[in-house]
């Protein structure tokens, strides 16, 4: 496995267990045990995602820079095969 599928496997990894955490504090709002898992899984997933754009430009339209261009439509996508 390549590192660019590496680490966007890695952020979904991430997103799937910041969305399991969201489910559960919705129910359990205090409990400060899972507050801090998300907390921590949010920060690793920054950082996988600052490392992505990184190396390989971004993910979504909104990480795109402005600064010589608008770079966004050039591909390929990282949900496209030939990305990862």
């Amino acid at each position: 496995m390549n590192k660019q599928c590496e680490l966007m496997r890695k952020i979904q990894r991430y997103d799937f267990a910041l969305y399991d955490l969201m489910l559960y504090l919705d129910t359990h709002p205090n409990c400060q045990k899972a507050l801090q898992l998300y907390d921590q899984y949010r920060k690793k997933r920054k950082n996988a995602v600052d490392a992505y754009v990184e190396e390989f430009g971004s993910i979504v339209a909104l990480q795109s820079s402005t600064d010589k261009k608008w770079s966004w439509g050039e591909g390929p996508y990282p949900w496209e095969r030939e990305a990862n």
